[in-house]
């Protein structure tokens, strides 16, 4: 049995590690200035991948922490895969070229699905598409539009494009500190193809040990952020309760 994988979450707002609540950027909270530095200590803390998110860029449609992203390459070694405002293949072409490991394709796999499998097929290995669903169904524009696509279907359109994975976010949960949509997420990984990794609301060690139960053997892994920063989650002892039911 392989490791589920548990990564760390930098979320840029204003070139900031922020985390919000439910994906509404008038309630962010800083939690560190420097994101470099912040990547840096998640990777001495033994994690085996970052996950990022440019949050501005997720609104506006283009990168814009392009210089804190290319910061934390700078200093850390282990990949890092990179979300937020990724809807064009120069933008694709130009993260990859600068070290990110794997791009997530969010607003534009819905509004332009021949994209993703341009670039799936294109860089095999290094697409992922973002799924954020409010109450199942597929939201857009950085969560401020909710669209009549299922989160399912959505997924299903792209099990023939070579997608690496699909990162599922529950809205509802997302900076809430209460658990993981469990039976949601576990149930469209049942019905793809494509590994899923979960997102949104991980929250304590208990949440660390529903992660190891056999119907969440499924998942690639899942992302946790606010619980890091406050201390819910200790990396050490979650990294190695991990490792030990590996």
């Amino acid at each position: 049995m392989v490791s589920v994988i548990l990564f760390p979450a930098i979320d840029l707002k204003n070139g900031q590690c922020v985390r919000l609540k439910q994906g509404d950027m008038e309630q962010a909270t800083v939690f560190n200035d420097d994101p470099a530095a912040q990547g840096a200590a998640f990777e001495a803390q033994g994690f085996q991948w970052l996950h990022v998110v440019d949050l501005d860029g997720a609104f506006a449609g283009k990168p814009m922490n392009a210089a804190a992203v290319e910061a934390i390459l700078k200093r850390v070694a282990f990949p890092v895969q990179l979300g937020g405002g990724i809807r064009d293949m120069k933008t694709v072409d130009g993260w990859l070229a600068k070290g990110i490991r794997r791009v997530i394709i969010g607003t534009a796999a819905v509004r332009d699905p021949g994209f993703v499998r341009e670039a799936a097929k294109a860089f095999p290995g290094q697409v992922a598409v973002g799924i954020d669903a409010r109450d199942g169904f597929v939201a857009v524009e950085g969560w401020a539009e909710t669209s009549s696509l299922a989160a399912a279907d959505l997924g299903r359109r792209f099990e023939d494009a070579g997608v690496a994975a699909i990162v599922y976010t529950d809205i509802a949960r997302d900076g809430m500190l209460q658990g993981i949509n469990w039976e949601g997420t576990i149930a469209l990984a049942k019905a793809l193809t494509i590994p899923v990794i979960a997102s949104g609301g991980l929250a304590s060690m208990a949440d660390i040990e529903r992660l190891m139960a056999p119907d969440a053997a499924i998942l690639e892994g899942a992302i946790t952020g606010r619980a890091l920063y406050d201390g819910r989650i200790d990396p050490g002892a979650a990294l190695e309760r991990l490792a030990r039911a590996a």
